[in-house]
């Protein structure tokens, strides 16, 4: 087993005392139509390929609402 000096460094005392619990939030199962290639591309480029697709669409959404803001 190896002994990493810098990870022994993340959490001591008191890291433990300011930490918190932070829940991802909650998914909602959909069903949604993508193109074949779509789909094909982000399987064969990620094992978590419904994550990553979530990723792009969640990085879409910031990116609209932030044109939006003044």
């Amino acid at each position: 087993m190896r002994s990493d000096a810098d990870a022994a460094q993340l959490a001591d005392e008191a890291w433990f005392e300011t930490a918190r619990i932070v829940e991802p939030p909650a998914k909602q199962a959909i069903s949604i139509r993508l193109d074949a290639d779509v789909l094909e591309w982000f399987r064969t480029n990620s094992d978590r390929y419904q994550s990553k697709i979530n990723a792009v669409l969640r990085a879409y959404m910031e990116h609209e609402r932030a044109k939006k803001r003044p």
